[in-house]
Protein backbone atom coordinates (compact mmCIF):
# COMPACT_ATOMS: atom_id res chain seq x y z
CA UNK A 1 0.00 0.00 0.00
CA UNK A 2 0.94 3.32 -0.69
CA UNK A 3 2.22 5.53 2.02
CA UNK A 4 -0.32 8.37 3.89
CA UNK A 5 -0.21 11.20 1.12
CA UNK A 6 0.06 9.14 -1.74
CA UNK A 7 -3.37 6.88 -1.46
CA UNK A 8 -5.92 6.69 -4.03
CA UNK A 9 -9.11 7.57 -2.09
CA UNK A 10 -12.70 6.49 -2.90
CA UNK A 11 -15.01 8.50 -1.22
CA UNK A 12 -19.08 7.71 -0.51
CA UNK A 13 -21.57 9.70 0.29
CA UNK A 14 -24.28 7.29 1.55
CA UNK A 15 -28.38 7.61 0.98
CA UNK A 16 -30.99 5.41 1.17
CA UNK A 17 -31.96 6.14 -2.48
CA UNK A 18 -28.82 7.76 -3.84
CA UNK A 19 -25.18 6.98 -2.93
CA UNK A 20 -22.55 9.91 -4.07
CA UNK A 21 -19.67 8.25 -5.06
CA UNK A 22 -16.47 10.46 -5.54
CA UNK A 23 -12.32 9.75 -6.21
CA UNK A 24 -9.45 11.47 -4.67
CA UNK A 25 -5.70 11.49 -4.50
CA UNK A 26 -4.22 12.46 -1.36
CA UNK A 27 -0.93 13.83 -3.21
CA UNK A 28 -3.23 16.37 -5.09
CA UNK A 29 -5.70 16.73 -2.39
CA UNK A 30 -8.62 16.92 -4.67
CA UNK A 31 -11.49 14.40 -5.75
CA UNK A 32 -13.26 13.87 -8.62
CA UNK A 33 -17.50 13.45 -8.87
CA UNK A 34 -18.50 9.56 -10.11
CA UNK A 35 -21.74 8.87 -11.20
CA UNK A 36 -24.02 8.57 -8.03
CA UNK A 37 -25.19 4.66 -7.42
CA UNK A 38 -29.18 3.80 -6.83
CA UNK A 39 -29.32 1.96 -3.85
CA UNK A 40 -33.31 0.55 -2.37
CA UNK A 41 -33.37 1.49 1.04
CA UNK A 42 -30.08 2.05 1.46
CA UNK A 43 -28.83 -1.02 0.02
CA UNK A 44 -26.86 -0.45 -3.25
CA UNK A 45 -25.82 -2.79 -6.25
CA UNK A 46 -22.77 -4.67 -5.12
CA UNK A 47 -21.68 -5.22 -8.12
CA UNK A 48 -21.38 -1.55 -9.49
CA UNK A 49 -19.42 -1.04 -6.21
CA UNK A 50 -16.67 -3.73 -7.01
CA UNK A 51 -16.71 -2.36 -10.58
CA UNK A 52 -15.32 1.03 -8.90
CA UNK A 53 -13.08 -1.14 -6.52
CA UNK A 54 -11.67 -2.58 -9.74
CA UNK A 55 -11.72 0.30 -11.57
CA UNK A 56 -9.95 2.79 -9.16
CA UNK A 57 -7.82 0.34 -7.19
CA UNK A 58 -8.45 2.40 -3.82
CA UNK A 59 -6.00 2.12 -0.53
CA UNK A 60 -8.26 3.71 1.91
CA UNK A 61 -11.97 4.45 1.61
CA UNK A 62 -13.87 7.43 3.09
CA UNK A 63 -17.70 7.14 3.91
CA UNK A 64 -19.52 10.59 5.25
CA UNK A 65 -21.22 10.12 8.82
CA UNK A 66 -24.36 12.13 8.86
CA UNK A 67 -24.13 13.80 12.03
CA UNK A 68 -26.78 16.49 13.58
CA UNK A 69 -25.81 19.75 13.78
CA UNK A 70 -24.80 19.48 17.37
CA UNK A 71 -22.90 16.54 16.90
CA UNK A 72 -25.55 13.67 18.19
CA UNK A 73 -26.24 10.69 16.30
CA UNK A 74 -29.31 9.96 14.17
CA UNK A 75 -30.71 7.10 12.35
CA UNK A 76 -29.13 7.70 9.18
CA UNK A 77 -25.31 7.59 11.31
CA UNK A 78 -25.67 4.11 12.13
CA UNK A 79 -26.95 3.02 8.89
CA UNK A 80 -24.04 5.26 7.27
CA UNK A 81 -21.58 3.07 9.69
CA UNK A 82 -23.53 -0.31 9.14
CA UNK A 83 -22.73 0.40 5.17
CA UNK A 84 -18.79 1.05 5.63
CA UNK A 85 -18.58 -1.95 7.60
CA UNK A 86 -20.39 -3.68 4.65
CA UNK A 87 -17.92 -2.15 2.21
CA UNK A 88 -14.80 -3.52 4.61
CA UNK A 89 -16.30 -6.59 5.46
CA UNK A 90 -16.56 -7.37 1.31
CA UNK A 91 -13.35 -5.69 0.27
CA UNK A 92 -10.83 -5.76 3.53
CA UNK A 93 -9.58 -1.99 1.97
CA UNK A 94 -9.38 0.07 5.53
CA UNK A 95 -12.66 2.00 5.54
CA UNK A 96 -12.52 5.67 7.40
CA UNK A 97 -16.04 7.51 8.00
CA UNK A 98 -15.71 11.51 8.18
CA UNK A 99 -18.00 13.86 9.60
CA UNK A 100 -20.42 15.32 6.57
CA UNK A 101 -22.49 17.77 8.66
CA UNK A 102 -23.29 20.58 5.66
CA UNK A 103 -21.57 18.47 2.99
CA UNK A 104 -25.15 18.77 0.12
CA UNK A 105 -25.42 22.06 1.50
CA UNK A 106 -21.71 23.27 0.20
CA UNK A 107 -22.20 20.74 -2.75
CA UNK A 108 -25.63 22.87 -3.65
CA UNK A 109 -23.81 25.89 -3.30
CA UNK A 110 -20.67 24.68 -5.50
CA UNK A 111 -23.31 23.34 -8.45
CA UNK A 112 -25.04 26.58 -8.79
CA UNK A 113 -21.86 28.28 -9.21
CA UNK A 114 -20.81 26.06 -11.93
CA UNK A 115 -24.17 26.11 -13.48
CA UNK A 116 -27.51 27.59 -12.07
CA UNK A 117 -30.47 25.65 -11.15
CA UNK A 118 -30.08 23.30 -14.17
CA UNK A 119 -27.00 21.77 -12.93
CA UNK A 120 -28.32 20.97 -9.38
CA UNK A 121 -29.94 16.96 -10.31
CA UNK A 122 -30.04 14.97 -7.53
CA UNK A 123 -26.94 12.16 -8.71
CA UNK A 124 -24.89 15.61 -9.45
CA UNK A 125 -25.44 16.67 -5.71
CA UNK A 126 -24.88 13.35 -4.08
CA UNK A 127 -21.34 12.73 -5.96
CA UNK A 128 -20.18 16.37 -5.44
CA UNK A 129 -21.33 16.10 -1.82
CA UNK A 130 -18.89 13.31 -1.75
CA UNK A 131 -16.46 14.98 -3.32
CA UNK A 132 -16.87 17.78 -0.26
CA UNK A 133 -16.50 14.99 2.37
CA UNK A 134 -12.83 13.99 0.82
CA UNK A 135 -11.84 17.80 0.78
CA UNK A 136 -13.08 17.65 4.83
CA UNK A 137 -11.09 14.19 5.51
CA UNK A 138 -7.95 15.61 3.77
CA UNK A 139 -7.96 18.59 5.76
CA UNK A 140 -8.11 16.68 9.08
CA UNK A 141 -5.15 14.63 7.59
CA UNK A 142 -2.95 17.91 7.35
CA UNK A 143 -3.79 19.61 10.60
Amino acid sequence: MPETGQRTVLTFDFGTKSIGVAVGQEVIGTASPLAALKARDGIPDWDKIEQLYQEWQPDIVIVGLPLNMDGTEQDMTQRARKFANRLHGRFRIKVETCDERLSTADAKAILFELGGYKKLTKEKIDSVSACVIFNAWIEQQYV
